[in-house]
């Protein structure tokens, strides 16, 4: 029931990024800064921007297909991966976004939303880790 559940939140996930990855694709200037520190300025083409982001994310999301064909009787294994591709998704969504607020031309005080930032990549990380303790804590019923 778990697995049901999550690749259906896996599936519309995989639907947010890449909805939010056009959005963002069709508001960003032709140079994307990425980053802008004192002597560092890292910059791409739009265009690579875009596809970059589409083969990590593709590769990302058909990981789950992998699993599922190497694993198929795990199904508490193949669960916790959905979760895990979800929280990366999680993950593009917010970073995308950040990346398309860096590159406009508003005025935004980006030191406020710093949690969600960092609390993505908590995510990412606290939900990687919860598998080995599902493991010692035997909370899986193996079949």
């Amino acid at each position: 029931m778990a697995l049901k559940l999550f690749r259906a939140v896996w599936f519309l996930s995989a639907l947010v990024v890449l909805a939010d990855l056009l959005y963002v694709y069709a508001s960003l200037p032709e140079t994307v800064a990425i980053q802008e520190a004192e002597g560092a300025h890292v910059q791409l083409d739009r265009e690579v921007l875009f596809y970059v982001m589409l083969v990590l994310i593709a590769v990302c999301n058909v990981l789950v297909y992998v699993i599922s064909r190497l694993y198929p009787a795990q199904e508490t294994l193949r669960a916790w991966f959905h979760g895990l591709v979800i929280t990366l998704n999680i993950f593009f969504i917010v970073a995308l976004s950040l990346v398309n607020l860096f590159n406009s031309q508003e005025r935004f005080d980006y030191s406020r939303i710093g949690f969600v930032i960092y609390g993505s990549v908590g995510l990412v990380v606290l939900w990687a880790l919860s598998w080995p303790v599902i493991r010692i804590f035997g909370l899986s019923r193996p079949k």
